[in-house]
């Protein structure tokens, strides 16, 4: 499983956002994460990771900037930081995390918490939290680069999402946490009102029920459960995929539901033409200002936007208002 890496020159900077560099290297497109790898600009001397985009991957379409010869050599850790991510991999460094800063609550009695299996659906589930503080917790099981996400910059710009905290393996949020379980205790000790789990843009999948990133909401369920919240699964429902195994109720939601010891909620939007058992288990919440409250939001699954699959989007919107209802 080698590295496929290739040398080149930068050749524009398309974009510049907080922690997230768009840009060309000898014409192709790239992002680096100036964060870690250190600045960026024309002329620059580089090597990117070019495999995802050679394997033609939905995750491809562009490089990964892996180090910078000309200005990103010798770069010192953050201050105080000793907890490595990614460790003992090429791209170990090591980051601050809220465990060494400051007590965590024992439990989280009450807290809302939805967990979703993709990271599309997480604009829907904020909008419908709107009014309250929410911390997003981030998972692996897709892109780990917190920076890469535009609708957590979107959320973020409306005051949709107060803090992001990056969890394990993914890294750039406002906070670090080394599991799921330290996030929701932080998420209590700081006195957020709901937590949305969620992995980042992208997942990790293999065409069956439990190889895909989208498994860690099972985590973040069972981990929500344990400290005493109150876990929401949102359902990933669609009218539109082409793929049988997504049409209706997911396959993905499916596996998570099957797990034992996992005591759930579950919201089904109002007037859903799907025809699914679960839904007689759910709670059924009235979703008809759902395009109104996700206006200017990037809403966007494989391609397919609100006109093109309402239900998935309004699902995702049910699994939030459910949480807001639950807000103590």
């Amino acid at each position: 499983m080698p590295l496929s890496l290739r040398r080149g020159v930068v050749t524009a900077v398309v974009e510049r956002e907080e922690g997230l560099a768009r840009i060309e290297v000898d014409g192709t497109p790239c992002v680096a994460y100036p964060l870690l790898t250190g600045p960026v600009g024309l002329g620059d001397e580089v090597v990117v990771n070019v495999q995802a985009r050679e394997l033609e991957l939905g995750s491809g379409g562009f490089d990964v900037l892996y180090v910078n010869l000309t200005r990103g050599l010798d770069l010192s850790p953050a201050a105080g930081a000793h907890v490595m991510k990614l460790p003992y991999t090429p791209l170990q460094f090591a980051a601050r995390h809220a465990e060494e800063d400051g007590p965590l609550a024992e439990l989280a009695e009450g807290l809302p918490v939805v967990a979703c299996s993709l990271h599309s659906q997480v604009a829907p589930v904020c909008a419908a939290l709107s009014e309250v503080r929410v911390a997003y917790v981030q998972l692996p099981g897709g892109a780990l680069p917190v920076e890469l996400s535009d609708s957590l910059r979107a959320l973020r710009g409306r005051g949709l999402v107060a803090q992001v905290i990056s969890v394990g393996a993914c890294f750039g949020g406002d906070v670090e946490c080394v599991s799921v379980y330290s996030a929701l205790a932080h998420v209590e000790a700081q006195g957020f009102d709901a937590a949305v789990c969620a992995i980042g843009p992208g997942i990790v999948g293999t065409g069956t029920r439990f190889g895909h990133g989208g498994m860690t909401a099972a985590l973040a369920l069972g981990a929500a459960s344990e400290l005493g919240a109150q876990p929401i699964l949102a359902l990933r429902l669609s009218e539109a995929d082409p793929r049988a195994r997504h049409r209706g109720l997911s396959h993905h939601a499916e596996g998570i539901l099957a797990l034992q010891g996992l005591p759930i909620r579950k919201a089904w939007p109002k007037g859903c033409p799907i025809d699914d058992p679960v839904a007689g288990g759910a709670d059924v919440v009235d979703v008809g200002d759902w395009r109104d409250a996700c206006a200017g939001l990037p809403l966007s699954h494989m391609g397919r936007g609100p006109e093109d699959d309402p239900w998935f989007f309004a699902a995702a919107f049910a699994a939030g208002r459910l949480a807001r209802r639950l807000v103590r």
